[in-house]
């Protein structure tokens, strides 16, 4: 395959070596600052935390290297309690990079199938009835393109215990989801504000994107990834109709391949590598399911393309004493949070497409639903998990001071 990409997927394991010899075990980088971690200290909900043990289990599979294996699991159990974490919208976030990975590894079946079951009733009692949607971690009112990226433990937990209730707010989410917050062009918003009594969508807003009406790029490749993963899950055109619009609109943007910039429509055009990171893997599984080959080799030659472009570009080797394995990625412009800098979400999902390149994956299929759908009750979760109070928002915490974070 690729000399690039390979070269960039050892570069990636011993990166992390490194970070392992140099960080305690209970650690969980976020993002570097000035091109080292440590310092990352503005967590919010925790949501980058499986980031980190999800990359080791890509090494282990790709190698299998016992080493991986041990590193990866001693980082990934202090994080089973967050199964009942009912204030985020990240439990795919969390555990389908780790716990499904170390499943697929031969990990303690009963054990990982029971956690993500619980993760996917967790997600679902975040639905909102008025609106037919799972609210973000900000306020109720709030649909994240992001969650598309976490509906598929509610799907995975659906299928397997054949749970109508649970497919029902799952499905019932990606359409309220391609309704709201995916344009006609296939350009997606990043946030959507409902009205909770009628459950009218009233705008769409954003938190990360320039505005309410633009296209961040990151958002964007949530939106293709996470429908392209709904119709792995369960076979709906409608979704793999939807992860192609998004695929057609980036590719409008980027013809050629390439590196994103942080929002399409931005007047500040920084470079953002996560989005091009995030979607090249989006991409590689929905070259695969699409049914019309040409647009299959097009998106597949973009994401390999933009692969070896972020290689030469931004592969941390090209800056002494860097941390990360991709640099160039951005947090939160707007609050000068890792801008220009390694960042979790980035480092994962570029090693797993990176992975992906070098060896394809394969897809899987079935399911839809219908009526009007109500919130998953609670009855799974311990009684000390069913109070919970929201998270605090980006925008509650104070920006940095002096550029000390950039």
């Amino acid at each position: 395959m690729n000399a690039t990409l390979e070269s960039a997927f050892a570069f990636a394991q011993g990166q992390v070596k490194a970070l392992i010899a140099t960080y305690p075990a209970d650690y969980y980088p976020m993002y570097t600052v000035h091109g080292k971690f440590g310092q990352d200290t503005k967590r919010w909900t925790h949501w980058c935390d499986g980031f980190y043990p999800g990359m080791m289990f890509l090494f282990a599979e790709a190698t299998g290297e016992s080493f991986w294996l041990a590193e990866a699991v001693k980082r990934s159990t202090p994080l089973e309690e967050r199964q009942y974490d009912r204030a985020v919208h990240d439990l795919g976030f969390l555990f389908f990079s780790t716990h499904l990975r170390w499943l697929e590894l031969g990990g303690p079946e009963a054990h990982i199938n029971a956690l993500l079951d619980q993760a996917g009733k967790t997600m679902a009692m975040r639905f909102m009835q008025n609106g037919q949607y799972l609210r973000s971690f900000v306020e109720p009112a709030s649909l994240f393109i992001d969650v598309m990226m976490n509906v598929g433990t509610i799907f995975r937990t659906g299928l397997r215990l054949e749970d109508e209730h649970l497919l029902a707010i799952a499905h019932r989410h990606c359409e309220t989801t391609r309704r709201a917050l995916v344009r006609g062009d296939g350009s997606t918003s990043h946030e959507a504000l409902f009205d909770l009594a009628t459950g009218e969508c009233l705008r769409q807003s954003t938190h990360q994107g320039w505005r309410g009406d633009s296209c961040w790029a990151r958002g964007l490749a949530w939106s293709l990834y996470g429908f392209t993963r709904s119709y792995q899950q369960t076979g709906c055109a409608i979704y793999l109709q939807t992860a192609m619009a998004n695929a057609d609109y980036l590719l409008a943007q980027l013809p050629g391949g390439g590196v994103t910039t942080w929002d399409f429509d931005a007047p500040n055009q920084d470079i953002d590598s996560s989005g091009s990171a995030i979607a090249a893997s989006g991409l590689l599984d929905l070259a695969v399911v699409c049914p019309d080959p040409v647009k299959g080799a097009a998106y597949r030659n973009w994401a390999i393309r933009s692969l070896e472009l972020s290689c030469e570009q931004y592969l941390g080797d090209k800056t002494p004493g860097f941390e990360g394995i991709l640099n160039g990625s951005i947090y939160h412009i707007h609050k000068n949070i890792g801008v220009h800098e390694a960042c979790l979400f980035s480092e994962y999902f570029f090693v797993e497409a990176l992975r992906k390149a070098i060896r394809s994956n394969s897809p899987a299929g079935r399911g839809v639903g219908g009526g009007i759908v109500t919130p998953y009750p609670e009855d799974s979760l311990p009684a000390q998990f069913k109070t919970w109070v929201d998270g605090p928002t980006e925008e509650d915490v104070a920006s940095p001071v002096d550029g000390a974070t950039k």
